[in-house]
């Protein structure tokens, strides 16, 4: 079994940004963001729109699951 590619992480890397620093963009505690980019959970669709408003990424970015 494959394992999931956590896109959130991948874009926190591009973008060169850390989890911290997004947790304090979006208003959410360290520890739930530090749940998502390991994926321990998931944000639901409320907090993708943020993600992405705040990394400057489309949805698309964040879900795909392909290139």
């Amino acid at each position: 079994m494959k394992k999931q590619l956590n896109r959130l992480k991948v874009v926190l890397a591009e973008k060169n940004i850390s989890n911290k620093e997004l947790a304090e963009k979006i208003g959410v505690g360290q520890v739930t963001m530090s749940k998502w980019v390991t994926n321990t959970s998931q944000p639901n669709l409320e907090m993708l729109i943020k993600i992405s408003k705040a990394l400057e990424v489309s949805l698309d970015c964040l879900v795909r699951t392909e290139k």
